[in-house]
């Protein structure tokens, strides 16, 4: 019982795909003897009737196939083109069209099979046009071959194209290439081979219509449907492996499930790989700029401190030329009072005397308030505090009181508003030091004779004017750029900035103008 079982098996497994005929089928074949067939002659790759008459292509192979499983003679009726194939399957010369979609003005005098093969049809277009998502939406101009389905399909279904009718596809792919098209519309499997074939690279594929897909047929003259029912049978048999053994004769295809997947993964890969080399190149490059900056930060703090360290002795040379001058106050008071001392004025009631114990009092208060202030500016900080303005400036005079006085200046300051700032104290100090030194060496260089600065404090802003000659328009220009060589007034300018605030430049009238405002 076992070996009947694998002996039916078996047989089944070799008939299986055999073409079994009712005695009617046969008969017919029998009495039919040739079946006659007329073709697209210019359809590559699907067909074409070469210069030798003989049939090939893709359709052609399958005919074959089929003739081969009805073992029965499919003979070819030329024909110049398919108009005349047309023409010639109307007029019964030929009993069967290899090779056609299913249309209801072809089902007027042919009858169809099932599909023998199905392709996609695309629409293609010159390089530089881009991808068409919906055609319904685009009004261009798309070449056609007369009299196939497509372009009765494509005429009802859009309206808004413009159709231009061609006597075959070569003919619409040059009106597109020639720029005469906008479209046309072709098989994936023919489109791509007239663009390898014929080396059409300025096309390419830019849309694929939805439901227009070619499921080509056999069409059988309406008359001897049994002869449909026949070829049925035999496409039955056909299977997917003798398709693409028979396809990839004529076109490159190179069928991968995973091709899409693949192509993601390459994709991924590579923007990986171009994401990771960007942060790299970032990081190593932030390494490098803030190397550079901390050595640019510990450069300029270098040079401040030299800039500080002379400024200190500047102030030092002044503080000791008043106290110098405090100091020789107080020894000729004290020599006065000694001298009344001696002589036995009365010291009780002597006004003088206590006159000038008053003005050594005096002495020595200044000698202190310079010597705090001194040690004010010398002493680093780096909290923030609010300050006045004004009381800024007073401590800066008299730092420099003396160098004041030498250099014949008269300082103004016009407190319109009690000003208040929120910032480091002893920085805005070498803000003021800096600007009012500079005026003092401006007007030794111009030998002004009246040197006079007006320090305005306003709500707003604060404005610093001298009338020591200003800068050179070439000294100026770089300063308004940044560019200025000179450390203090690039220092005070930082430190005005670090503090939210504009320091704008110009000369005015016979001097200078600074304007300090908040950002």
């Amino acid at each position: 019982m076992r070996i009947i079982i694998l002996l039916i098996l078996f047989f089944y497994t070799i008939f299986a795909k055999e073409i079994i005929l009712n005695e009617k089928q046969t008969t017919y074949l029998t009495n039919k003897k040739v079946i006659t067939m007329c073709v697209d002659p210019d359809w590559e790759p699907f067909e074409k009737i070469n210069k030798n008459g003989i049939h090939e292509g893709i359709s052609a192979d399958i005919i074959k196939l089929i003739s081969t499983k009805l073992d029965i003679k499919i003979e070819l009726i030329p024909t110049k083109d398919w108009d005349e194939s047309i023409e010639f399957s109307k007029q019964k010369k030929c009993d069967i069209l290899s090779f056609l979609n299913e249309t209801p003005k072809r089902k007027e005098w042919l009858v169809f099979t099932e599909p023998v093969f199905t392709d996609s049809n695309v629409l293609v277009g010159r390089s530089e046009r881009s991808y068409i998502e919906d055609i319904s939406k685009e009004n261009l101009s798309i070449a056609l071959p007369r009299n196939t389905a497509m372009s009765e399909r494509f005429a009802k279904d859009f309206p808004n194209l413009v159709i231009i009718p061609t006597s075959s596809e070569d003919e619409a792919f040059k009106l597109v290439e020639e720029q005469k098209a906008d479209l046309t519309l072709r098989s994936m499997i023919i489109a791509a081979y007239t663009i390898k074939k014929n080396g059409i690279f300025n096309l390419k594929i830019i849309g694929e219509p939805k439901g227009y897909e070619n499921n080509l047929r056999i069409g059988v003259r309406l008359d001897e449907p049994i002869l449909k029912d026949i070829l049925n049978e035999a496409i039955k048999t056909i299977t997917q492996k003798d398709i693409d053994d028979i396809v990839n004769k004529y076109v490159t295809i190179v069928i991968e499930k995973t091709t899409t997947f693949t192509i993601a993964l390459w994709i991924l890969a590579v923007l990986s790989f171009v994401i990771f080399i960007i942060l790299l190149w970032n990081y190593m490059l932030n390494l490098r700029v803030k190397k550079e900056i901390k050595k640019n930060e510990e450069q300029q703090q270098l040079l401040i401190e030299q800039k500080r360290k002379a400024e200190i002795g500047e102030l030092l040379g002044n503080i000791s030329h008043q106290w110098k001058n405090g100091l020789s106050q107080i020894s000729s008071l004290n020599l006065e009072m000694l001298l009344m001392y001696k002589l036995n004025q009365n010291i009780n009631d002597n006004k003088e005397f206590y006159q000038r114990l008053q003005d050594t009092e005096n002495s020595i208060k200044f000698m202190i308030e310079t010597m705090n202030t001194f040690l004010g500016y010398y002493k680093e900080e780096s909290d923030y505090s609010k300050f006045k303005v004004e009381e800024n400036i007073r401590q800066v005079k008299k730092l420099i009181d003396l160098e004041i006085k030498k250099s014949n200046l008269n300082i103004n300051i016009i407190s319109n508003f009690p000003l208040e700032i929120t910032a480091n104290k002893n920085q805005w100090l070498h803000v003021w030091l800096n600007l009012i030194s500079n005026s003092i060496k401006a007007s030794k260089l111009q030998n002004i004779k009246n040197p006079q600065i007006n320090i305005t404090i306003n709500e707003k802003n604060i404005t610093y004017e001298d009338n020591c000659g200003g800068f050179k328009a070439e000294v100026l220009e770089d300063i308004q750029k940044h560019k200025q060589k000179g450390l203090g007034l690039k220092m005070s300018l930082k430190i005005v900035e670090r503090s939210n605030y504009f320091m704008n430049i110009e000369n005015y009238n016979s001097g200078v103008k600074f304007t300090i405002f908040k950002k």
